[in-house]
């Protein structure tokens, strides 16, 4: 095998009881890693000098920056945002995955060093291959030559973590092999266990930054430790077929789990296109849109349905398939979000439709980005100013980069503390809306998004999205007919959308309590059009009666009613969805008839229209007749 430079130099044999205690560490452990290092002081010493030097070079640039004055010009803050990348980058794998971190992270960071972070590239220079054979053969115990019927001799890729090897398995099944950076978890935790304790300085004897520091970095270890390691990342990769198995538009490698150690991710080997290759993607006979439209659907699963999405959609990590489906590659970097964090964001989109920021900025308080004692009066206008231009375009139409670039603005001057979960998907959707707009410059992610968002929300059972749902379409006591029409109308974008579903759903929601004001709304409307048109029918018999016999209120002409019933104007909506057929309503109407709910609106309306029938005859019929009477004369006239 031939000897390429390696980045991380093999372990001196002096140090090579560290290495072994290190790679000890399955998972981070601040205690376990201080007890590591904290007894080595000759090789902390020489990391300490190996980082600290640069970085304080660094700093010292940035301050005499501020003091001169240039750090306030937004071109030079882009430039020291640029060498702290290269600076990074020449630190190594726990730096570069700090500044990944960093570039999630709004309430930290300032806008214009947030997009220069954003570009930091992990990658790095590859290692040698006579040690990544050893890896191999120490790991699955045996030599390459008869574990894989081949092995490229060069790898494919090289990044931070590890190198990947293109490989055909004994029984021709063509693989990649993703081999881990030796001493990788060594450098790691003398690294961690630096920042750490920086931190904790940070922490005690100064105010700069308000976020907890030493959490971050613990954070930050937790999820570097779980990608070095590569059986999790197996297990998150079954996971995610298990949960996209359903859609025959998603592609996951398969795990060969014989060929797989912490150290060492053997799995099958996907032949694509990334989707960023327009002319190579439209040469497979593929449209690119359609490609994008399927992985924003799929992530969007992902987040609300799922609550376990994929944190990294980078253009690498996303393939365009000949058979049309997307391939999902490298699971290492995957997050969570509670079915409580996924509701309350379905619910701040919706007082963000409308222009709701007095409890958008709640949302923020419930969804962790704000304590509770944090004074939101401030907070309210400024939300109203980055909102309001956007908002006036439509949701579909927002510029999903824009609002988060404002948004980050507003969290960076506020004391905002951005929850992991939350940083990951912005970053998520962020990627995968440069990805889509290199397709088509005209993309908005929110305008794709939103059919989906229209479906959870009209057909999930959650008690908190039912009351969001009676929030969005609801103003006052009145029906935004043109706010249902719009959602129903998305839904039916949406890809994979169940029609029967979406009936059932709101039926549920016009026949629960959420939907009482839609039923008396209902039963509103039925009592006047039943009592215009017996009216109606009561003034055209009393016309035919001879002159002498009619009653003069009814003389005038009757009143017309073409107020449709909202039975009629919904039947109007679902009529506009794909597949809609009359016949799924009639399937319906046996259990309609049998709801309490419905027995009770119908004696409702019986009760109204007697009323009114009362009313009428004393107001219409008997009083006019009384008004005809001669009047009584007086005895003293």
């Amino acid at each position: 095998m031939t000897h390429l430079s390696s980045s991380a130099p093999p372990p001196h044999p002096s140090h090579l009881q560290d290495f072994i205690s290190a790679a000890g560490l399955n998972r981070y452990d601040p205690e376990a890693v201080a007890k590591l290092w904290g007894g080595r002081p000759q090789r902390l010493v020489q990391r300490l000098w190996q980082t600290l030097v640069p970085i304080g070079t660094f700093l010292l640039t940035v301050l005499m920056d501020r003091f001169t004055g240039q750090l306030s010009q937004g071109e030079r803050i882009r430039q020291r945002g640029r060498q702290l990348c290269e600076l990074l980058t020449q630190l190594g794998p726990a730096f570069v995955k700090a500044g990944q971190a960093l570039s999630t992270r709004p309430d930290l960071v300032s806008p214009i060093v947030l997009e220069e972070l954003s570009a930091l590239q992990d990658q790095l220079p590859p290692f040698s291959n006579t040690l990544a054979m050893d890896c191999i053969a120490e790991d699955l115990g045996g030599e390459v030559e008869t574990l894989f019927a081949q092995l490229s001799k060069e790898p494919i890729s090289a990044a931070s973590l590890g190198q990947v090897y293109k490989g055909k398995l004994l029984d021709g099944r063509v693989v990649a092999v993703k081999v881990q950076r030796p001493g990788l978890r060594e450098q790691i935790t003398l690294d961690l266990y630096i920042v750490r304790n920086i931190a904790q300085w940070i922490k005690r004897y100064t105010r700069i930054v308000r976020s907890d520091l030493v959490g971050l970095v613990d954070e930050l270890g937790t999820r570097i430790f779980e990608e070095m390691d590569y059986l999790h990342e197996a297990d998150n990769a079954e996971r995610f077929a298990r949960l996209h198995g359903h859609n025959s538009r998603i592609a996951v490698p398969e795990i060969c789990r014989r060929l797989t150690s912490r150290r060492v991710l053997t799995m099958e080997w996907i032949e694509g296109t990334k989707l960023t290759q327009l002319q190579e993607v439209r040469a497979l006979g593929l449209d690119p849109e359609d490609m994008i439209n399927v992985g924003v659907n799929c992530s969007l699963e992902q987040l609300l349905e799922h609550g376990y999405f994929h944190a990294d959609p980078h253009p690498g990590n996303l393939l365009a398939l000949a058979d049309g489906r997307i391939a999902y590659l490298d699971f290492g970097m995957m997050s969570e979000v509670k079915r409580s964090a996924r509701t309350g964001l379905i619910q701040a989109v919706v007082h963000l439709v409308n222009k709701d920021f007095d409890k958008l900025a709640k949302d923020f308080v419930k969804l962790g980005f704000l304590k509770e004692e944090v004074d939101l009066s401030p907070i309210i206008p400024a939300f109203a100013k980055v909102f309001k231009n956007e908002l006036g375009k439509g949701v579909s139409r927002m510029d999903f980069k824009a609002v988060t670039d404002d948004l980050s603005g507003v969290m960076y001057r506020f004391p905002f503390q951005v929850p992991p979960y939350y940083a990951l998907i912005i970053r998520s959707l962020v990627t995968l809306e440069g990805i889509a707009l290199s397709i088509n410059p005209n993309f908005k992610i929110l305008g794709a998004a939103y059919p989906y968002f229209a479906t959870r929300l009209l057909v999930d059972p959650d008690p908190e999205l039912r009351k969001s749902l009676r929030e969005m379409v609801f103003s006052g006591k009145s029906l935004r007919w043109e706010r249902l029409d719009e959602l129903l109308s998305s839904a039916g974008r949406s890809q994979g959308l169940n029609l029967e579903v979406l009936l059932d759903s709101t039926l549920d929601f016009v026949l629960s309590e959420s939907g009482s004001r839609v039923r008396q709304q209902l039963v509103e409307t039925i009592v006047d059009g039943l009592d215009a048109m017996g009216w109606q029918s009561v003034c055209q018999v009393g016309q035919r009666l001879p002159r002498s016999w009619q009653l003069h209120s009814l003389q005038r002409p009757p009143q017309t009613w073409d107020n449709p019933t909202p039975v009629l104007e919904l039947f109007r909506i679902l009529q506009k969805l794909p597949g809609f057929e009359p016949s799924l309503l009639w399937q319906r109407l046996l259990r309609i008839i049998g709801e309490p709910v419905v027995y009770t609106m119908g004696l409702q309306v019986v009760q109204d229209l007697a009323e009114r029938g009362v009313v009428r005859l004393v107001r219409d019929i008997l009083l006019p007749q009384q008004s005809l009477l001669p009047p009584r004369h007086s005895p003293t006239s």
